[in-house]
């Protein structure tokens, strides 16, 4: 019951030992929901406790250790066969005196790798410093060298299947955002708002649905639209303010990103209004300056000059991979579109391009997600860039 055909996660594996071998690494365990994900399909609300996939260059088909509970999971989602899906018994659950990681350290044992070079992710938000002392502990032959990211960065160039779930979250990002518009008014509890934007999310479109998303809607009105990152509360909006709205729609883990700015009421401060239109002149001018062979930080400085000509300066990054994930990021943590960053545009890379400008007691937001194609751009979400003024 796979998303992907068995052949697909199959090369990604491949290509995972590949840049094993080149970090001079035996064995891998990952603990990222996403690259579990990535490269056996598995998916389940399971990653508030530990769990792990196993590569080794020495087997073809890698080993899902987790929760015996979510063993019937990894059945039913992933392509493993059912002898490489081993569950921990429950008294490893939350237990001070014991860590599934002991119970990992035995299955790589049991399976060989006891004195292997090991690599783990050290930087993931599910794998905790007591989980890494309990598996070093376990594993007291073995040697443990740093595989941060490593199936992050292969991840960064996507499958044409990858891409058309992305095409798809897209079209569900266009209702999505059409019902914030729809529904946020003076009145409006924040919160009522939002149980509508996130069944928008939900429910898709009539050829498909949605998933959950990584992220939950941002929705800051007021002099909270200075920040970014805040959700709602249960208070009604005011008449004559603005609301960020950074939203996303989901499907089949891929996400499709979007923010836009919305002023409840008919006398938006002019300085909102000159902003906003800075602000989606340099979005469209630097999408339309994106090309395979540019490096990141090239991207950024077609921004940089844009809005400088205005006086405008953003300090934080404008961009940042991303696609496939789990709670609580859709991004990558790989390439940055920011100064610094090299790493050259390739055809299929995915990207969230946000514009936030956040001043002392307003702001404004903008953004699109894109792919890079052979020549140019794409973005996954076809709605009006601009500051949506609702009266």
């Amino acid at each position: 019951m796979t998303v992907f055909k068995k052949e697909e996660y199959l090369e990604r594996i491949d290509r995972t030992k590949m840049r094993m071998t080149e970090m001079g690494m035996d064995v891998l365990v990952v603990s990222d929901p996403a690259n579990m994900n990535y490269l056996t399909g598995y998916d389940g609300w399971s990653f508030y406790v530990p769990q792990v996939v196993i590569i080794s260059l020495d087997s073809e088909e890698p080993v899902w250790v987790g929760r015996e509970m979510d063993a019937a999971g990894a059945r039913l989602t992933s392509f493993l066969r059912k002898d490489n899906i081993i569950g921990y018994p429950e008294y490893y659950v939350q237990i001070a005196d014991r860590h599934p990681m002991e119970f990992v350290a035995d299955v790589l044992i049991q399976r060989g790798w006891g004195k292997k070079i090991i690599g783990t992710e050290t930087d993931t938000y599910y794998f905790s410093a007591r989980g890494y002392e309990a598996l070093k502990k376990g594993m007291y032959n073995a040697s443990f060298i740093d595989g941060n990211l490593l199936v992050n960065w292969i991840r960064l160039i996507k499958s044409p299947h990858e891409i058309n779930f992305m095409r798809e979250a897209g079209k569900i990002m266009e209702k999505v955002v059409q019902t914030a518009i729809d529904v946020v008014a003076p009145g409006v509890r924040e919160c009522d708002a939002v149980a509508e934007i996130m069944r928008a999310q939900i429910r898709g479109t009539e050829d498909f649905g949605g998933d959950y998303t990584a992220i939950v809607p941002l929705m800051p009105s007021g002099i909270k639209t200075s920040t970014a990152h805040l959700t709602w509360t249960d208070e009604p909006y005011d008449n004559e303010v603005a609301v960020n709205m950074e939203l996303s729609a989901c499907r089949n883990r891929y996400h499709s990103p979007m923010a836009r700015t919305l002023y409840l009421g008919s006398n938006p401060p002019q300085k909102l209004q000159d902003t906003a239109k800075v602000v989606v002149e340099g979005l469209n001018g630097t999408l339309d300056a994106i090309k395979p062979g540019m490096l990141c930080e090239e991207v950024e400085k077609v921004w940089r000059d844009i809005i400088s000509k205005a006086g405008l300066v953003k300090k934080s990054r404008i961009g940042y991979a991303m696609g496939l994930n789990y709670p609580p990021d859709w991004g990558e943590h790989t390439a940055s579109l920011r100064p610094g960053d090299k790493t050259i545009l390739q055809a299929n890379m995915t990207f969230h391009m946000i514009l936030g400008m956040w001043m002392d007691d307003w702001g404004f937001e903008v953004s699109e997600a894109f792919r890079v194609t052979e020549d140019g751009h794409e973005t996954f979400a076809n709605f009006p860039r601009k500051l949506f003024v609702k009266e």
